[in-house]
């Protein structure tokens, strides 16, 4: 999964709109002065900043399983402890932490059962797990228009809407089959005003994701349609994308 990419490229591609999901996300959550919190699947760590923000650096901990994102994370948040770990295997205690996180990465997971159940039993009894996915199935995704434009073109092309986590209900029964309780969905939305299309288009040219690995893998001339169609189908610049992200809460036990 293309992952393996400098900070700086996710941060165009993605981090732009993550960002403005990390204060949605700790309110969620619960997290409060006095409390300990995981960020699982930290990326560049824009999550993990908002929750030593609020925490303090030494309350926090992130956990990655890219080798490049965990450098960055170390580097932009001195004295947060970030390890090089999937979600299927959290080198930590039972019941470390008062919260754990997973913003945008539960549809990444090798096995999204195992990777929230992991979340849960490093949580505290009666401490919250969190986990949000953008709404792909609902086309209401930052990706989707993306999508729409290469399917429009290739039919057989999967894309993102059938992994797990991006439909209504799918975090709510992933969060309960790992042994969650009090188990609530959410609606997370963000904002972001693109000035020209080019802004828009260019980080998908950068190889983040499955849209990047799309990208680059095709031929110019498809690549060139595909560019084009995704012009017709947004709005004229300048436009403001909104998009939807399920989150769902959880309680462990």
């Amino acid at each position: 999964m293309g992952f393996d990419v400098a900070a700086s490229a996710y941060d165009r591609f993605m981090g732009r709109y993550s960002a403005q999901l990390a204060a949605p996300m700790a309110d969620l959550a619960g997290v409060a002065p006095g409390n300990r919190a995981l960020d699982v699947g930290c990326g560049p760590g824009a999550l993990t900043a908002e929750l030593v923000a609020r925490l303090g650096p030494h309350a926090v901990t992130a956990a990655d399983p890219s080798a490049s994102f965990v450098a960055a994370a170390r580097e932009r948040l001195p004295g947060v402890e970030v390890v090089e770990a999937p979600a299927e295997q959290l080198p930590f205690a039972d019941g470390a932490f008062d919260a754990a996180l997973a913003q945008l990465v539960v549809h990444f997971m090798a096995d999204p059962v195992a990777g929230l159940g992991e979340m849960l039993r490093v949580t505290r009894p009666g401490g919250t797990v969190v986990a949000c996915v953008w709404d792909l199935a609902g086309g209401r995704a930052p990706l989707s228009a993306f999508w729409k434009a290469v399917r429009s073109l290739d039919v057989a092309v999967q894309g993102e809407s059938g992994r797990p986590g991006t439909g209504d209900g799918d975090l709510v029964r992933l969060l309960e089959a790992a042994g969650a309780a009090d188990v609530t969905q959410h609606e997370l939305s963000v904002a972001l005003r693109h000035e020209t299309f080019e802004d828009w288009w260019e980080p998908y040219e950068l190889g983040v994701g499955p849209a990047g690995e799309q990208v680059a893998r095709m031929p110019e001339d498809d690549r060139a349609a595909v560019r084009e169609r995704c012009r017709e189908v947004l709005p004229a610049a300048p436009f403001t994308l909104t998009a939807v992200a399920w989150a769902a809460r959880g309680v462990a036990p």
